[in-house]
């Protein structure tokens, strides 16, 4: 009876496995399965059932993951036939701490269409539940741009209030709630933290705090490995490294495996092992890693130490010996090249020498009286590497030497020519410079010289020059080791190539002048351009140049924009100097300031105005002028309509606006320039009707008339007594004295009012002249001749004959004009029978009449005297025609 309840048993449990495999349940499942963490990283290990091994193609294993009995994850693990039979490591990873919720793993197998039976899951538990509020996880690194989770465990008997992240709005964060007593904070990290950590914190209402630090950083961006030896014996390694990672542990560095000794930052050394050529550097941290592989051989990488102990031996005016020395005995059989930089003031040459284990070099073409600094850096000849760093510095000063040649050049002025130079630089002078000497003398006479010494501080010499002749002229520096060598320059001043050279314009850019001319033949030895400005003070610059040179840059420091500069080309030659062309343009144009032409003259011509203007002057034009332009408006005109009349002509003074209104005009010069019209100039004027200027010059006529007769009658007024006796002196009455009346044989005879004597003065009738007997006014300085007074007389009337001495000498008081007394009455004319009756008149004119007899007349006749009558003071002499008084009844 047993035995059969076996069988059956037996029975009964075949067909159930039968049964199952039929139902695809698959009989493989896994087992020994442990469930461990590290961190937020869950790990399952399992191995398959002995009966799995009759499984010969892929087995597949289903994974769930639960948090709190919810599924968060599902995945495959697949197991090659190989494979079966041995443990097997599955890992996931929780973007939740552990901490903060149980978390389980479930595992089924799957083998074509069977699948084994959902084994028991395996639990993590989370945190246990505390009196304390818990924050988690604690000081994790976290990569920047990643969403990170943090949750909250609160007590029992809190209520959870807020959560959150120090420096980060609520947009990149929020709260989730997992169970009463865990709340969950997801949180974008966008930002690195920015000192050691950034702060989490989470708060209930009775005021309980917990907070953690998260570490928000990067992975390693460590790039460009390169290694290279110094010895021969050991490694050095340099690479560029990443940006600061920022977390909490620094990135560790391994060097072909081995644990690498960083010195500096993204340097790192070590002794090189066996026949190792190539190298490997991994960084790894918390968040990554990065492998870098430099596979160069090193020994084509040998970078040589600096060279030690640079020291200079002998010191000459223009060279130097030094020598070095090499650290260890590495280099003592390499082939070595080294270079020698050789710096004074802000130049710098470097030489290369080479040699087997190099240790000694020599500097030449130095400045003599100048102090140097050397450095020597050195490579390997053969697959050269890179210069070793420099040594240190050396510094030497050359001795000293005569001074450099000059440059010297001329410049003609209009009754001298001036010898300038240039000043020598402290490299060309070797020493401080005690005078200049300047010899000059005719080319036909070498050994007759001038010589003249110029002070240290003067760069120039202006010389008297023959200009019929060519001259030789020479000029010397000397300093305390003696002179230099002569420079010498030829002088022709009646040279005519300035008066057949014609100035073209030239205009400059970005501060400097452009030129370029024709090569000459004469150029034996180059060509010379100088420059100065065109108008007031000159400072003479120029440049040489070798022959085959005939496009110039000129620069200068001392040029200034809107300054107009000439600039001469002369061909070098044995002989004088030959001008080639002149220029003459501004580096850069200025506009010229307003009111450029000062007061503006504006003469009207009828309906015209002629608007007239000073020439400008050179200094005062600051770009070029192409013309002139001049605009007119109408001041009273509502539609401010403006004319305008230009010339193309820069000398041009003057502008005519026609047809024009007789109203009031504003009338604007300019100037027409590259940069516009500038030096704008307004001025007003107003046109007259012709009538009104007819008038205008009618009444200053009259005026100027006016004013003409009143200053004439006030100067005639002034001088009326001076005028009176000049031109109307008074006439002297005759005075008579009583022997004239009473006795024939005495004259008779006018006494000067000025000169009275005591005798009876008689009244006589009215003297008349003689109407027409003319009044001779003679210079009382001239000395009057015979002739003058015969030529005075009537043509018609003969000569008076001439009375005896006793007849007409009078004594010197008496008037000078005398006659006989005859005893014959004579007729008194009145002025009536004066105009009726007008006999001949004699004249005489002589001032002496003692030697001149008249002839009796009749009585009918008039006697005509001409006297003399004296004034005091008086330059004129009047001569007057009085009547013969009649003879006395008594007689």
């Amino acid at each position: 009876m047993l035995a059969w309840m076996l069988l059956v048993s037996l029975f009964c449990k075949s067909m159930q496995d039968g049964h199952r495999q039929d139902n695809g349940v698959l009989a493989c499942e896994p087992h020994s399965l442990t469930l461990n963490n590290t961190g937020q990283v869950l790990l399952l290990t399992w191995k398959e059932d002995p009966s799995c091994s009759a499984v010969n193609e892929t087995l597949v294993y289903d994974l769930v993951v639960l948090r709190a009995d919810k599924q968060v994850h599902e995945d495959e693990f697949t197991v090659m036939p190989d494979k079966i039979g041995t443990t097997h490591n599955w890992t996931w990873t929780s973007d939740l701490p552990l901490e903060c919720a149980s978390h389980s793993v479930r595992i089924r197998s799957r083998y074509k269409k069977q699948k084994s039976q959902w084994e028991l899951e395996r639990t993590l538990p989370g945190i246990k539940k505390s009196t304390e509020l818990q924050l988690y996880p604690q000081d994790l690194d976290f990569l920047v741009g990643s969403i990170a989770k943090f949750c909250c465990v609160l007590p029992a008997g809190r209520i959870f209030e807020t959560m959150f992240l120090e420096g980060y709005d609520g947009r990149n964060m929020n709260t989730t709630k997992i169970s009463n007593e865990t709340y969950v904070l997801t949180a974008y990290l966008n930002q690195p933290s920015s000192l050691s950590c950034t702060n989490v914190r989470c708060e209930t209402n009775m005021n309980d705090e917990a907070g953690a630090c998260a570490y928000i950083g990067y992975p390693p961006g460590d790039k460009d490995l390169e290694c290279e030896t110094q010895d021969l014996e050991s490694v050095r390694c340099h690479w560029t490294v990443g940006i600061k990672t920022r977390l909490r542990s620094p990135t560790a560095y391994q060097l072909n495996g081995r644990p690498c000794e960083v010195h500096s930052k993204g340097v790192c050394e070590q002794k090189i092992q066996g026949d190792e050529r190539t190298w490997n550097l991994t960084a790894k941290n918390n968040l990554g890693k990065v492998e870098l592989i430099d596979s160069e051989d090193i020994r084509k990488r040998v970078r040589m130490f600096a060279p030690k102990k640079v020291a200079v031996l002998n010191v000459n005016a223009r060279n130097v010996s030094m020598n070095w020395r090499w650290k260890g005995q590495y280099y003592n059989n390499l082939s070595i090249k080294c270079q020698v930089e050789v710096s004074h003031g802000v130049t710098r040459t470097t030489n290369e020498r080479f040699g087997v284990g190099l240790k000694y070099a020599v500097v030449n073409d130095l400045i003599p009286n100048s102090v140097y600094n050397v450095l020597v850096r050195c490579g390997t000849t053969q697959d050269f590497w890179k210069w070793s760093d420099w040594s240190t510095r050396v510094s030497f000063r050359t001795k000293g030497d005569v001074p450099d040649a000059l440059d010297v050049w001329m410049q003609m002025m209009d009754y001298q020519v001036l010898i300038v130079w240039k000043e020598p630089l402290a490299n060309q002078s070797h020493g401080n410079i005690t005078d200049y000497t300047v010899t000059w003398g005719k080319t036909t006479e070498i050994h007759q010289q001038n010589t003249a010494t110029v002070p240290p501080n003067k760069h120039c010499l202006p010389l008297n020059l023959d200009t019929t002749e060519e001259y030789n002229v020479t000029v010397a520096a000397r300093n305390i080791n003696g002179s230099s060598s002569l420079s010498a320059i030829t002088i022709l001043r009646n040279n005519t190539d300035g008066a057949r050279v014609n100035t073209s314009l030239i205009t400059g850019s970005n501060g400097s002048f452009s030129l370029s001319w024709s090569a000459s033949p004469n150029a034996t030895c180059g060509y010379i351009v100088d420059w100065c400005p065109t108008s007031g003070d000159c400072i003479l610059e120029w440049l040489r140049l070798p022959p085959q040179e005939t496009k110039a840059r000129i620069f200068s420091k001392n040029f200034k924009d809107g300054v107009r500069y000439s600039l001469s080309i002369y061909a070098c030659t044995h002989g004088p100097p030959v001008l080639l062309e002149r220029r003459e343009g501004y580096v850069s144009e200025k506009r010229m300031k307003d009111n450029l032409f000062g007061t503006l003259k504006l003469i009207q011509q009828e309906f015209d105005v002629v608007v007239s203007w000073r020439s400008i002057p050179p200094i005062e034009r600051t770009a070029f002028i192409f013309g002139y332009i001049l605009y007119w408006s109408e001041n009273n005109n509502k539609d401010q309509k403006v004319f305008s009349v230009r010339t193309d002509d820069p000398e041009a003074t003057s502008l005519v606006a026609k047809n024009l209104n007789i109203s009031s005009y504003t009338f604007t010069v300019e100037a027409m320039t590259a940069l516009g019209e500038c030096g704008t100039t307004v001025q007003s004027f107003t046109l007259n009707s012709l009538t009104d200027s007819l008038i205008v010059m009618v009444s200053i006529s009259l005026v100027l008339v006016f004013c003409f007769l009143s200053l004439f009658t006030i100067l005639c007024y002034r001088h009326w007594a001076c005028i009176r006796q000049k031109l109307y002196p008074p006439i002297p009455k005759p005075v008579l004295t009583d022997k004239w009346l009473t006795s024939p044989n005495e004259h008779n005879r006018c006494v000067d009012q000025h000169h009275k004597r005591e005798a009876d003065v008689l009244d006589f009738p009215e003297l008349l002249c003689k109407s027409g007997a003319p009044v001779y006014c003679l210079d009382s300085q001239k000395n009057p001749t015979p002739n003058d007074y015969y030529n005075t007389l009537n043509k018609n009337t003969p000569p008076p004959t001439t009375t005896t001495p006793s007849q007409s000498r009078l004594p010197p008081s008496t008037l000078t004009g005398v006659f006989p007394n005859p005893s014959y009455n004579l007729i008194i004319q009145t002025a009536d029978q004066q105009s009726n009756s007008e006999p001949q008149v004699q004249e005489a004119a002589s001032l002496d009449w003692s030697g001149i007899e008249y002839q009796p007349q009749s009585p009918n006749e008039i006697f005509t005297l001409n006297q003399e009558g004296e004034i005091p003071d008086s330059p004129l002499v009047c001569v007057t025609t009085y009547m013969l008084l009649p003879q006395s009844p008594s007689q």
